[in-house]
């Protein structure tokens, strides 16, 4: 019988301590951010840190939410957003599943290859895409930009979808189709439920990417159809950065990805430690 060593009070004291450090310092950003979304530009220019004690203002958000277009950015965000997610969802758990239940050498490869794909920066890809977009005069378009977006996320949603799909025995849909199921019945009531961590991981990215991405949705948008990370930007003007706003814009924005995150950790937890298995 092994015996289970006993961490000592120090180690354990000082295991939490050094997470509490790293989460102190992956929060200050946040901190900065929401603290200076409350502030006023006479306190933000004043040059000395002052993390606390200053007089809160919402100035900053009563500009943003009545005079900075923030109703016009959002809705086009949501759209962009829900729209790539599922498109990426759809065609990702199709691709995956097909890889997944195909037998043909080197299929593994094929599925990490896929991965390797995501490791392009979009930076690198805003350049040919603004050029086939003005090429065919297909630029301040909504659709468009959602297109781009799917596509940047189906290597990772396709990646991670197919380790899932190999977990799950065949035998399972074998006896779905002994029992009269047809092929779209397999896949809706059977395999769905038992894939429902992967595609809530993928999910999340592929909405948080989507959601969050700046250089293509500047190149590809107008007036019209600008997003909230290129509304936020539109506060660096030529006669200065409008610090305040820019941080309260950056506050809302990040609101949303955060309450998903946070509801959906368990499942983030389950689908990357589950996902990426040896097929």
């Amino acid at each position: 019988m092994f015996e289970r060593r006993l961490e000592s009070p120090a180690a354990i004291w000082g295991r939490y301590g050094a997470i509490l450090v790293l989460a102190g310092i992956c929060l200050i950003p946040i901190w900065v951010m929401v603290g200076t979304s409350f502030k006023n530009e006479v306190v933000i220019f004043d040059g000395r840190p002052v993390w606390f004690l200053f007089f809160p203002t919402l100035d900053n958000y009563e500009y943003i939410l009545t005079r900075g277009k923030f109703d016009r950015y959002l809705v086009n965000s949501v759209i962009v957003g829900t729209a790539s997610t599922f498109f990426t969802l759809f065609f990702g758990g199709l691709c995956a599943y097909a890889l997944a239940r195909s037998e043909f050498r080197g299929r593994r490869f094929v599925a990490n290859a896929t991965l390797l794909v995501r490791m392009v920066p979009p930076a690198v890809l805003a350049v040919p895409a603004f050029a086939m977009v003005t090429m065919f005069s297909l630029k301040n378009d909504l659709a468009v930009l959602t297109f781009f977006y799917t596509a940047l996320n189906l290597p990772f949603a396709i990646w991670l979808l197919f380790g899932f799909y190999k977990q799950i025995p065949m035998e399972i849909e074998e006896a779905a189709i002994v029992d009269g199921a047809t092929a779209w019945q397999v896949f809706t009531r059977v395999l769905l439920p038992l894939m429902k961590s992967g595609y809530a991981v993928a999910g999340i990215f592929a909405f948080r990417i989507a959601w969050n991405e700046f250089i293509l949705a500047l190149l590809l948008t107008g007036r019209s159809t600008r997003t909230l990370p290129v509304g936020a930007a539109g506060f660096i003007t030529d006669t200065g950065v409008e610090w305040g706003r820019i941080m309260a814009m950056g506050t809302l924005i990040a609101i949303p990805p955060l309450v998903f995150t946070f509801f959906a950790a368990r499942q983030i937890i389950a689908g990357m430690t589950a996902g990426a298995v040896k097929g």
